[in-house]
């Protein structure tokens, strides 16, 4: 099927009812930065920039990039750039090495607002031409919830587990509307080992909504008590430390999928984490997500959704599930037959890993869901959720 074919198709053939969106599509993705600078640091910012420009330029998967500025507001700038797909750029933005070069940048800048876009169709330009930009193009629009899912991760001091949870399960829930056009919905907090994971569902702008739970008090004196308890010390009250800290705790959602229709009222949500071989995260979540796909299309199936969160070799699976996970194993580890599971078994590190791919037997597949079975320590959603 060519391009113009593809375009030409009814968008309505082409959709169905359920959710879902993947950063595995291949299609290549526009990031857009909205800036207000600081007074008089105009040449400052642009120094930075060049600075900053140059280092991109040679990180794998980025194309191209431009600095504009607004003709109605100096102050205002706007940073686009180009990448050849999501991974690429979700591993860079969420990188240490990121962190400290963007620091001149971020010392200039008052506000700023970060919007990311896969591309679906353009005019003109290199990419429309006979020798395409690298990555494709979306190959159709997806079809959204208004929900943008986030989560975050991190380890504390072994043999602290038990004071960490009851510290996390013990504070009241922040106020579930931001601003006017923004909404939390749903906040679950998850740990496996000394490893916690908070992931969070939003309506309207994350960011917005992450900062208006960083300031509430109640949440403030959590992050306070469990200082001492984490392997990587921070400090919140230092913009520095705390924007470290949260780029190295972002926990990106690189896929979700929820079948149409209306979710039953026996569902739980329950998440699983999955330790990666070393190198292989991206490979198993694109596995995982490729199973979820194709589970989505099965009425029979007991998941009715899933939100898969990737970094490096950090692997954690969101699950809502009819029944229980021990309904049927295998089904809620993410797999449907012995070759999926043997795929999958094959990328995980330590004891869960199958030598040679062969699949896993039934006790073998319960030993699995045991040990990537994360602990619930709070699911909080707010009214009308």
């Amino acid at each position: 099927m060519t391009t113009s074919e593809t375009v030409s198709e009814p968008l309505s053939e082409r959709m169905s009812e359920r959710v879902s969106h993947s950063v595995f599509d291949g299609s290549r993705l526009r990031v857009v930065l909205l800036l207000d600078l600081n007074d008089g640091t105009q040449q400052q910012f642009l120094e930075a920039y060049e600075q900053l420009r140059n280092q991109v330029a040679s990180v794998p998967g980025h194309v191209s990039d431009q600095l504009c500025q607004s003709i109605e507001n100096p102050s205002q700038w706007l940073i686009t750039s180009e990448w050849e797909s999501a991974p690429p750029f979700l591993a860079w933005v969420n990188s240490e090495e990121h962190v400290e070069v963007v620091k001149p940048l971020s010392r200039c800048v008052r506000d700023l607002k970060s919007l990311r876009y896969n591309i679906l169709r353009e005019t003109g330009g290199p990419s429309a031409t006979s020798e395409p930009a690298k990555g494709r193009l979306l190959a159709s629009p997806r079809i959204g919830d208004g929900v943008v899912r986030h989560a975050l991760t991190f380890t504390v001091k072994p043999g602290s587990e038990s004071t960490v949870a009851r510290i996390l399960s013990d504070y009241a829930p922040p106020e579930a509307q931001v601003d006017d056009t923004t909404r939390l919905l749903r906040t679950s907090l998850f740990m496996h080992g000394n490893r916690v994971v908070r992931t969070i569902e939003v309506r309207g702008d994350l960011m917005a909504a992450l900062r208006h739970v960083a300031r509430q008090p109640q949440v403030r004196a959590v992050e306070e008590a469990i200082n001492p308890y984490l392997e990587r010390s921070r400090d919140l009250s230092d913009p520095e430390s705390a924007r470290m800290f949260f780029t190295l705790a972002a926990l990106p959602a690189v896929h979700h999928v929820t079948r149409g229709g209306q979710q039953p009222a026996d569902v739980e949500r329950h998440a699983l984490y999955y330790p990666a071989k070393q190198g292989c995260g991206e490979r198993l979540a694109r596995l995982l997500a490729r199973y979820d796909e194709a589970a989505a299309d099965d009425p029979q199936t007991l998941v009715c959704g899933s939100t898969i969160f990737q970094r490096d070799d950090t692997v954690v699976r969101l699950i809502d599930v009819r029944g229980g996970l021990e309904a049927d194993p295998a089904l809620s580890l993410g797999f449907q037959d012995p070759q999926q599971a043997a795929e999958l078994t094959c990328l995980l590190d330590g004891d869960a890993a199958r030598k040679g791919g062969s699949a896993p037997k039934t006790r073998d597949i319960a030993r699995l869901l045991e040990r990537a079975h994360m602990e619930l320590i709070t699911d909080r959603r707010s009214p009308g959720a």
